[in-house]
């Protein structure tokens, strides 16, 4: 960046996911970040999926363990849940069904961070985020892999 300093942002669990399917490297976070919730639902899809998965799952909670250092869910960001949640009433949806996407942006919230989603609809109705959809969605083989920065407003 021009000014010398780091953007750092926070990866939803679905963009870290997906994260070598995003073409346009440029669209991500100088610093990607991502939070205890999304090493936790990380850790939950190594135990419950099939045989066949759990090796490429537990390779990538091995590198997520090895390569971030994860935003913590603390008193702030338990805080931000209630404002989170509120939105999601207000917009017709039930928190239990998002709870950890819920996690996850209280957790950007808290930390004053924008937060980066391959599924905007998941954060949309959100008060506190606001899209920013100047980056361009990004095509990598056959797979098309949106990525939307959600700005604190």
């Amino acid at each position: 960046m021009a000014t010398g300093s780091t953007q750092r942002g926070d990866l939803d669990t679905n963009t870290f996911v997906l994260l070598e399917r995003i073409a346009d490297v440029s669209s991500l976070p100088d610093e990607p970040m991502i939070t205890a919730v999304t090493l936790a639902e990380i850790s939950a899809g190594l135990l419950v999926a099939n045989s066949q998965e759990q090796a490429i799952r537990h390779m990538r909670l091995r590198q997520v363990e090895a390569d971030f250092r994860p935003l913590p869910f603390d008193a702030a960001a338990a805080r931000s849940v209630g404002l989170v949640a509120a939105s999601l009433r207000r917009d017709g949806r039930k928190l239990s069904a998002r709870a950890f996407d819920a996690m996850v942006a209280a957790t950007a919230i808290a930390n004053d961070l924008p937060l980066y989603a391959c599924y905007p609809s998941d954060f949309e109705a959100i008060d506190d985020l606001d899209s920013d959809r100047s980056h361009t969605p990004t095509v990598h083989g056959t797979e098309y892999v949106a990525l939307v920065k959600f700005a604190l407003t």
